[in-house]
């Protein structure tokens, strides 16, 4: 069995932000030389995390409402008391989760016809990881 392993480096501009990273996703796998196997993503991160979606516009802006609905920025979070000011942030990441595995066939990334790759920022403006590690033959 084979094994490849690389980090993504982010620090976002926005606060929160959903970024496309299918790509990059890609480019590990072909680096890897794995055919067939599976792929992990994960944000190293507590305020962050991966999903496999639609890359749609409409899509990730209902998804961001959603987010904020059942995890909103307020001052009162427990969280806080700590000197902290990100206490949705962790929800938010509890929500969508903090990684993915994607089978991998015939040396591709086996997704549906929409499916795409996302890291999804809570908390950015400061430097995050994410861990790619391919495995197969």
């Amino acid at each position: 069995m084979k094994s490849h392993t690389e980090y993504l480096l982010f620090e976002t501009a926005r606060l929160r932000e959903f970024v496309n990273i299918t790509d990059r996703v890609e480019s590990a796998l072909a680096k890897s030389g794995v055919r067939e196997g599976m792929i992990l993503i994960s944000a190293m991160h507590i305020t962050a995390g991966v999903w496999v979606n639609d890359a749609e516009d409409g899509l990730l802006a209902d998804i961001g409402d959603w987010l904020e609905h059942l995890a909103p920025y307020k001052k009162d979070y427990r969280h806080h008391r700590t000197g902290e000011t990100n206490g949705d942030a962790h929800l938010k990441s509890l929500l969508v989760h903090h990684q993915v595995i994607v089978p991998v066939t015939d040396g591709k990334l086996d997704l549906g016809p929409w499916q795409q790759v996302y890291y999804a920022e809570f908390d950015g403006r400061r430097k995050k990881r994410v861990i790619i590690k391919v495995m197969g033959e």
